[in-house]
């Protein structure tokens, strides 16, 4: 299913509501650029050769812009913020360590310790020394300092990465994969009530219940 958003423009969000495109789509709409939204389907349109062309792993979100082909939503939110500076959604060079840097810990070390911790996977004492998050628990710690140490991850200004990590700690909160930690719970409350958060959130909500009466 294709649904086009804006007809006559070059960044194009490949997507699916129930997924990490999610993500991408928040990020987009924090920055307000036009674009179209192809809805690609599990396991058929998404395995196409149409869209493996775009991204061979066959997953969403992805986009396209100005012939260029962005995967993966750590670089996506980084990718937009700077083609988009007029968003302010890139800190500048004084918040910039910061900015990378949580946003990159959130794409490894905090994903692979959630995915471990969600799967059972028992990871030993010698074992930590060689995995990149060391242990779920310290993951954690470290996670919910850096949410509560300024107003947002890069300081005082809200960035690509508080969408990213963001929305780590949205659905690690909602479904049992993190915490709910006071301070978890404060730093996502500011986020939810984002206008772009709540716009994206509505699209996809729409998009989702479309499809669960296409499949009843």
């Amino acid at each position: 299913m294709t649904l086009t958003v804006s007809p006559d423009c070059d960044l194009v969000l490949y997507t699916h509501p129930w997924s990490r495109g999610q993500i991408a789509r928040w990020m987009l709409e924090e920055t307000g650029a036009n674009y179209r939204q192809v809805i690609l389907d599990y396991g058929t349109s998404m395995k196409s050769d149409e869209y493996l062309s775009i991204n061979p792993i066959g997953k969403v979100p992805a986009i396209t812009h100005r012939g260029s082909v962005v995967t993966e939503c750590a670089a996506i939110c980084a990718y937009l913020a700077d083609a988009y500076p007029s968003a302010n959604l890139a800190p500048s060079n004084a918040n910039r360590a910061s900015y990378y840097r949580w946003l990159f810990f959130a794409a490894g070390p905090l994903e692979a310790a959630i995915t471990d911790h969600s799967l059972n996977v028992a990871v030993s004492e010698k074992q930590e020394r060689m995995i990149g998050y060391g242990n779920y628990e310290r993951t954690v710690d470290v996670l919910a300092k850096a949410v509560n140490s300024a107003p947002y991850l890069a300081g005082n200004a809200f960035s690509a990465a508080d969408v990213y990590v963001g929305s780590h700690i949205l659905w690690g909160t909602q479904f049992g994969t993190l915490p709910k930690r006071p301070e978890f719970e404060e730093y996502i409350q500011k986020l939810v009530e984002r206008p772009a958060y709540k716009a994206a959130k509505a699209i996809d909500l729409e998009l989702g219940a479309a499809l669960s009466k296409q499949q009843s």
